[in-house]
């Protein structure tokens, strides 16, 4: 028994190393050994037969449906004795190797080692353990107000594994600056890059290195540092760079009570208004007034906020003359997102 087992060990550990073509081999040439036992016990109906893989899979398997079976006494032994064992066993290593096959698979996308093929995707690079978690729920909701929803994707560098692997990609790297690391999140293909580590210097450097090889991406850079954002901004025009607004959210709460309640509504997608924004998509320029009176009575909306085409200059509270061009984003205060809005027959 300790010989079998030995042996059976050393088979097994081999035959999991092997690669998949060697298997296709291995099973090849049981299927040919199998068929010349049979041809030589004189078992015709089962070597001549186009049955003979079908009965061949069910012997090796055990499942035995009884419809074929060997007819002469040679081939009844050879059966039981060579065909029955070299199957099961081989047929159960297989099973194990495909078995562990799709589990590695799987522990590889939970751990962050396989590649994303995302397109027009939201990369999330960074971890804040709960802040991370907070900021995929609030896209994961923001995603579901949308009319064409984008995937998203987290690139972290800590050994965590995937926290929502049912819901969104996973990679893990050892750098977010490296080339063939930062391939497998499909970064170049990216739509929106947000950038959120816990070192202001990581976040500069991932930042350039980000929008160098992404330069049509909206990317946002989150900093504690005020400087570094300006700093950033002068050489990388085209990102958007998120300040630390605690301080001033302090103060402002000291003035006017209940201010910090106020703006975490207008950004918390999840409960009561929250602040949107459209492109105006008309073909013919409108007035504030144009619009605000019908946003309130048709959406419940509010319109709040106007930025021009081409520039990144927000005007808020703008006059109800001000002019609104085509291309120009509006933001609003609503319950939730407004979509389909037919422009054209857009009656104010």
């Amino acid at each position: 028994m300790l010989v079998i087992s030995t042996l059976k060990k050393l088979l097994m550990r081999h035959f999991m190393e092997l690669r998949w073509h060697s298997i296709l081999l291995v099973i090849a040439a049981y299927m040919l050994l199998s068929w010349a036992i049979l041809w030589v016990c004189g078992e015709v109906a089962l070597t001549r037969s186009h049955d003979f893989i079908y009965w061949l899979i069910v012997t090796a398997s055990t499942v035995g449906y009884g419809d074929l079976s060997p007819e002469t006494v040679a081939g009844k032994y050879a059966v039981a004795f060579l065909v029955i064992p070299m199957g099961l066993g081989l047929f159960g290593l297989t099973i194990g190797r495909v078995a562990a096959f799709v589990s590695y698979q799987w522990r590889k996308g939970i751990k962050g080692m396989k590649a994303l093929n995302y397109d027009n995707h939201i990369l999330v690079i960074g971890w804040n353990e709960n802040r991370t978690l907070q900021l995929i729920r609030l896209l994961q909701h923001e995603m579901a107000q949308q009319t064409e929803r984008q995937q998203i994707a987290l690139c972290v560098r800590v050994e965590v594994e995937n926290p929502m692997p049912d819901s969104i990609g996973f990679t893990r790297v050892s750098s977010f600056s490296n080339d063939a690391d930062m391939e497998r999140t499909s970064l170049e293909k990216a739509s929106t890059i947000i950038i959120d580590t816990r070192d202001d210097d990581v976040t500069m450097t991932t930042a350039l290195y980000c929008s160098s090889k992404n330069p049509q991406a909206h990317i946002i850079a989150y900093f504690n540092d005020d400087t570094l954002g300006a700093l950033l901004k002068q050489h990388c025009p085209n990102v958007e760079c998120m300040p630390s607004v605690a301080v001033e959210m302090i103060a402002k709460s000291a003035v006017d009570p209940g201010s910090s309640a106020l703006h975490y509504q207008l950004l918390a997608v999840d409960e009561g208004m929250t602040q949107y924004s459209m492109k105006y998509r008309g073909q013919h320029p409108v007035t504030i007034r144009d619009l605000f009176n019908t946003f309130k009575e048709r959406y419940e909306a509010t319109l709040i906020g106007l930025a021009r085409a081409g520039t990144k200059t927000l005007q808020l509270n703008p006059a109800l003359n001000d002019q609104i061009q085509p291309g120009d984003t509006l933001y609003y205060i609503a319950e939730g997102r407004i979509n389909h809005i037919d422009w054209e027959n857009f009656r104010v």
